[in-house]
Order: C-alpha cells, then sequence, then structure tokens
C-alpha cells in the first residue's frame, strides 16, 4: 500500500536487465561489436520512454532519477526568476531554497500556494508572471495527496508570457495517460522505479529547441548533457518499464481506481471521523489520502506494519527529517487532519483480497490507538 514510494519491480524487466548484465555488457561508446549491441539497447529504451510520454527519442536524457532531473533544471544557471509551488516534492523545493541562499543577489523564485483539494489555478499563476519570470516549475500530480494539475491551462499561460515550463512527471508517468505534446511542457522529469523500473535511473525530457547548461562535464554522453559511461542494465530496465506500462495503462489506472474506490468506501463505513485529502475527482488513480482524527498517523504505520501492510504519511524521500507534511499544511488542513494523515497508494498487483484486508486491520488499528488518545473526549470515540 506504497507504491507512490517504489513499485515493484516486474519480471520483464529483471530478465531483461540480467541479460545486459551477463551477456551484453559493452560499452555503448565503443565502436566494436559488445559496444554497438549496448548502444542499441540504450536507445532502443530511449525510444520506450519517449513512446510512453509522446515525445521523440532525441528529447529523452538519461538520469539518476527525478531527483536529479528535477535538480539539473532548478539549479541550470539559464533560469534565475522562478514560479513554483508550496506544494513541490522537496527535490524541487530544496534546490530552489539552495539558489536562493547562494545566490540571492541574481536569483528570484516565487512560491504559489494550492487551494483545499491541493490544486494551483492557473489565474494565479498568472497573477504571480512578471516581466522577468523565465521559468515555472508546477509538478503535474502530488506525491502525498494524489491531486492532477492542471498542467494543459498551466501551460497556455506560460505560452502568452513566453516562460518556459518544467513539470515533475515522478508520479504521474505510467499511471494517467501522459502527452507531452499536447500539455505543452518544455521540460519534464521522469522516475523508473515509480512504474515498475529499476531504482537510480530516471529521464528529463527536454523539448527540442531547448537549451539547459551541462549537467555533468567529461566524456559527452547524452548528447553532452549529462557525461558519464551509461548505466545500461538500468537504462534498458527502464525502458521495457516505460513499453509495459503503455501496454497495461489504461486497464492497470482501471483496475487501480477501482480498487482504491473500495477501499475508501469500506473504511468511511467502518471508521468514523475519517478525512479524505485532495482532490476528489482529479486525482491519481491509485492514491487515497485519509486522516483519522484523534490519531497520530506514525503510529498508524507502526501499528499497520506490525500486520504486515506497508503505507506512509508521505514522501518517502522526506520521511528521515520527522518534520509535518509541507503539502498539508499548505493547503490549510487542520492540526488534527495534519498529525492523523495516511497515504495509501495502490499498484497493479494489488487485489480485493488486499483491499479487505487493509479494511479491515484499519479498523481495528483506529480502534485501539483512540482508546489511548488524548483526544477521545473532544471526539467522543
Amino acid at each position: 500500500m506504497d507504491n507512490a514510494a517504489s513499485t515493484p519491480i516486474n519480471k520483464d524487466v529483471v530478465t531483461v536487465m540480467l541479460r545486459y548484465m551477463e551477456q551484453t555488457y559493452g560499452n555503448p561508446s565503443s565502436i566494436h561489436r559488445e559496444g554497438r549491441m549496448a548502444r542499441r539497447g540504450v536507445e532502443d529504451a530511449r525510444r520506450h520512454v519517449a513512446d510512453l510520454i509522446n515525445a521523440d527519442s532525441s528529447e529523452i536524457f538519461f538520469t539518476s532519477g527525478g531527483t536529479e532531473s528535477n535538480n539539473a533544471i532548478l539549479r541550470n544557471p539559464n533560469y534565475n526568476n522562478i514560479i513554483t509551488t508550496q506544494i513541490e516534492h522537496d527535490s524541487v523545493l530544496e534546490p530552489c531554497r539552495s539558489r536562493v541562499a547562494q545566490e540571492s543577489d541574481r536569483v528570484n523564485i516565487t512560491y504559489l500556494p494550492p487551494d483545499e483539494f491541493g490544486m494551483i489555478s492557473p489565474e494565479s499563476l498568472e497573477s504571480a508572471i512578471t516581466r522577468h519570470t523565465d521559468l515555472v516549475s508546477i509538478m503535474t500530480a502530488n506525491n502525498e495527496v494524489g491531486t492532477i494539475q492542471p498542467i494543459e491551462e498551466i501551460s497556455a499561460v506560460c505560452k502568452k508570457y513566453n516562460v518556459r515550463l518544467h513539470t515533475d512527471m515522478v508520479q504521474a508517468v505510467g499511471k494517467i495517460p501522459i502527452d507531452v505534446k499536447r500539455m505543452g511542457v518544455d521540460v519534464a522529469s521522469i522516475s523508473s522505479h515509480k512504474l515498475g523500473g529499476p531504482k537510480g535511473i530516471g529521464a528529463l525530457y527536454i523539448r527540442n529547441g531547448v537549451e539547459l547548461s551541462p549537467l555533468i562535464y567529461g566524456g559527452g554522453q547524452e548528447k553532452g548533457f549529462r557525461s558519464g559511461t551509461e548505466n545500461v542494465p538500468a537504462i534498458v530496465g527502464f525502458g521495457q518499464a516505460c513499453l509495459i506500462s503503455k501496454q497495461q495503462l489504461q486497464s492497470n489506472a482501471q483496475h487501480v481506481k477501482s480498487l482504491r474506490d473500495a477501499m475508501v468506501d469500506g473504511i468511511v463505513s467502518k471508521v468514523s471521523h475519517v478525512a479524505y485529502n485532495g482532490h476528489p475527482l482529479h486525482r491519481l488513480p491509485g492514491n487515497a489520502h485519509l486522516a483519522f482524527l484523534g490519531v497520530n498517523g506514525e503510529d498508524m504505520i507502526i501499528k499497520l506494519d506490525e500486520y504486515g501492510i506497508s503505507a506512509s504519511t508521505g514522501s518517502a524521500c522526506s520521511v528521515h527529517t520527522q518534520k509535518e507534511s509541507h503539502v498539508l499544511r499548505a493547503m490549510n488542513l487542520p492540526n488534527d487532519v495534519i498529525s492523523g494523515s495516511l497515504r495509501l497508494t495502490l499498484g497493479p498487483n494489488n487485489t480485493m483480497t488486499d483491499i479487505d484486508s487493509v479494511v479491515s486491520t484499519i479498523k481495528n488499528v483506529v480502534a485501539e490507538l483512540r482508546r489511548v488518545s488524548p483526544l477521545k473526549e473532544k471526539y467522543a470515540f
């Protein structure tokens, strides 16, 4: 129940990766047969990634994952007047804060607030754009509450003022249909392990005609944008995962949405004082973000883990900091909702048997924790 943090790697992906570890092990920069075979694997993977988001293969640049992809654009010296949002992933927010701290004399960052559903309005973006704005960075779908942003409308605003648009698509790719041409984005970040691929590999979509300064200098790989010998097994695994995701996208989305809806209905019908956070309609199909009033979310995670259920309160990338959710705070949710939040995210491997077990277990765990809750009189549990 924590597929937003990472998904199980597809068995077909493992098979392909092993072949490039044990047999096709050449350096893709070499011109001999082994090198050419490795290069063919890299370029096939590049095409599969591009096909999943309706891009040209020449617009796909491999990175180590979503965090590197986000840093590559947010720390790029070409962009110094940036508009982003208060609900972005830390891999967007931290580079912005770092640049302000280091380059405060020439870098300006504006943070747009969301509404109570975690939605960013195109109107608020248009109001914030100035003649100096050169980059807008707004995620496609929120990693905590699952709200899907109106990227096409946001893109129209950016085009009106001739401003580049970057979007963090890490949570969206492989879960909902993505068409970068229709959406009108200039740069987009993608991560492999969110869609059944290996960890440590991702991509940056850079629309043809958009120029970014090199990320890493050296041997000129990735057309000089990111030098260094390519991680061929991870790249081909990523490509295979994208190929599978495209083939199964519609059926997987319908499957996880039906399970998600059944789970939410079951929980709400059996547990009192529950809030459902995020947009009720415009949200990722597998995301359920709930708040159990009078219960601490981290206590719930520990208890659920004892029963073999993996869940989270938010981003796995920042949970070690033990800070409250900046996303929920930006949405102006009450303190009881923030402290009692629980994120359950489903994947294609989940079943209705899983849902029945989760609903039953959450009912019992919440009842157990509420018996000792200091807020039990407030809510009359």
